[in-house]
């Protein structure tokens, strides 16, 4: 039998896309909220004896999380083969290391949670800073599918003559990806970040060619000050406006906003969360991934014992 797949939060076109080029057979989910805030969740679609795939895009993790792990528990309850998660976004990466005395590492509390009810999980372009894997934290197969090949693909038919541009060193990864795919120059600039809000863009040595078109690229768009400072530090250069790619669009408050009015040529964002800059499509790259943990052993067991960095100026 197709494995069946439950949308529970994830861009229309992403799903749609995902049911026709995954071949899976589309699960009825219902939800609503009792009077008192409570979730409510019931699979319409019988599991017994299949494989369950759960679509559920974590930003804003803290209302999606807990109707995620009722639908995982249900499903096993109700005799499914196997049950994985696709979160094209995966949140609680950020905390990766105590900084300050007292600090919960949420990355490691959240990946046993998730690790304790899934068979394994699929995301793409994870924040991986001091993680080197998913499975450093992880005690699941897991799979950080990736949106290069269809971001370098959108580049390729957009922009005339691209210079592509990271705007910080952790960008440098998928920047240096994108321009090779995409047969195009790239350079990265340097950030030093101030507070959570407040950030500096500082350029390199590496000229902007006459006639090229600057493409800022970056995985996460949260405040977007990383985006909004390179754009202006680009237009005071006297360079073109920018296109400005996101992986994933979170853009808190009136992030989305702030960067319009920075002035770039265009914003765009790949479909791994729902926002009204997406225009890059990723289903192809999370279908390959959910065939590929579909094909590997059921673990054994779901909870595995995980590191706790910690910031090397603390008493361990």
């Amino acid at each position: 039998m197709k494995p069946l797949l439950f949308v529970l939060e994830a861009a229309h076109d992403l799903a749609d896309n995902l049911l026709q080029q995954a071949g899976f057979d589309s699960g009825e989910i219902e939800r609503r909220q009792f009077p008192d805030g409570e979730s409510y969740l019931r699979l319409l679609t019988p599991v017994k004896g299949r494989d369950v795939v759960l679509l559920c895009s974590l930003d804003r993790p803290d209302t999606k999380t807990l109707p995620l792990l009722f639908a995982a528990d249900v499903a096993r309850t109700q005799g499914a083969r196997s049950v994985g998660i696709a979160a094209p976004y995966l949140a609680y990466m950020r905390q990766d290391m105590v900084f300050k005395p007292g600090e919960a590492v949420t990355s490691v509390t959240y990946s046993h949670l998730l690790s304790s009810h899934f068979d394994w999980l699929v995301t793409v372009d994870p924040h991986l800073h001091r993680y080197p894997r998913l499975d450093t934290i992880y005690s699941i197969p897991a799979i950080a599918a990736s949106a290069v090949a269809p971001i370098a693909e959108w580049i390729a038919k957009n922009g005339e003559r691209p210079f592509l541009i990271g705007p910080d060193i952790e960008s440098e990864q998928w920047v240096e990806k994108i321009a090779r795919l995409a047969a195009a120059p790239f350079t990265v600039f340097h950030k030093t970040r101030q507070g959570d809000r407040e950030v500096r863009i500082e350029g390199t040595k590496v000229p902007i060619p006459d006639g090229a078109t600057p493409v800022i690229v970056d995985d996460i768009a949260s405040s977007a000050r990383t985006m909004i400072e390179a754009v202006r530090m680009l237009k005071e250069k006297g360079a073109q406006a920018p296109l400005c790619i996101a992986v994933h669009a979170l853009f808190a408050g009136d992030a989305f906003q702030e960067l319009l009015e920075a002035g770039p040529a265009i914003i765009v964002s790949t479909n791994t969360v729902v926002h009204g800059s997406n225009a890059i499509d990723v289903s192809a790259v999370i279908a390959e991934a959910i065939h590929r943990s579909l094909a590997m052993p059921l673990p054994s067991q779901r909870i595995g014992a995980a590191r706790y960095p910690i910031s090397p100026d603390l008493d361990a």
